[in-house]
C-alpha cells in the first residue's frame, strides 16, 4: 500500500489480532455460555470491540471518532432488529443469519454498546496519548511547534 509507514503496518498487526482473539472469546460465549449476565451483556460489549477491530485493520490511524461510528452502526443493526430484518430478507430458517444480525430488539443491546464504545474511547485516548506523547503535562514544545504553533504541530503530528 502507498504510504503506508511502518507504525501503521504493527498497528494493522495489533488490531488484527485483537480481532481474531476477539472473535474466538465471541463465539466462545454463544456456543457455550448461557447465563443471564455474560452473554447478553459482556457478549454485546464485546461486538462492538470486534467490529472496531475490524475496521481498524483497515483504518489503523486518523479514527478519533470511530468508536461513535460504531455505536451507530450497532444501533442501526438493533433498530433493523426491530423491524425482523431477517425475515424481511428471506432468512428467518438461517440460524447463522440469525446469530449475526440478531433477531430480538431490546433497549438494554443499546446500552451495552454504548458501553463498549465508551470503553474504545477511553482506551483509543490511553493509546493516542502514550503514543503522541499528550500526557497532560506541560513539556518543551517540538520545533514544528514553535515555528507553526501548535494546532499545526499536532495536525503534522497526526498527518505521519
Amino acid at each position: 500500500m502507498r504510504g503506508m509507514t511502518e507504525r501503521d503496518k504493527k498497528l494493522r498487526l495489533l488490531y488484527g489480532a485483537a480481532f481474531l482473539v476477539l472473535m474466538v472469546v465471541e463465539t466462545l460465549i454463544a456456543l457455550y455460555v448461557h447465563d443471564k449476565v455474560i452473554r447478553p451483556y459482556v457478549g454485546d460489549m464485546l461486538v462492538v470491540l470486534v467490529v472496531y477491530c475490524f475496521v481498524r485493520i483497515f483504518i489503523p490511524v486518523k479514527a478519533r471518532l470511530m468508536p461513535l461510528y460504531v455505536f451507530v452502526f450497532a444501533a442501526c443493526v438493533e433498530v433493523l432488529q426491530y423491524f425482523d430484518l431477517v425475515t424481511l430478507l428471506g432468512l428467518s430458517g438461517n440460524r447463522f443469519a440469525r446469530i449475526v444480525f440478531g433477531s430480538v430488539f431490546d433497549v438494554k443491546d443499546l446500552a451495552c454498546y454504548a458501553a463498549g464504545c465508551l470503553l474504545l474511547e477511553v482506551w483509543e485516548r490511553r493509546i493516542r496519548r502514550k503514543i503522541c506523547g499528550q500526557t497532560g503535562q506541560k513539556r518543551e514544545e517540538p520545533e514544528v511547534a514553535r515555528r507553526t504553533g501548535i494546532k499545526e504541530a499536532i495536525k503534522n503530528e497526526d498527518s505521519r
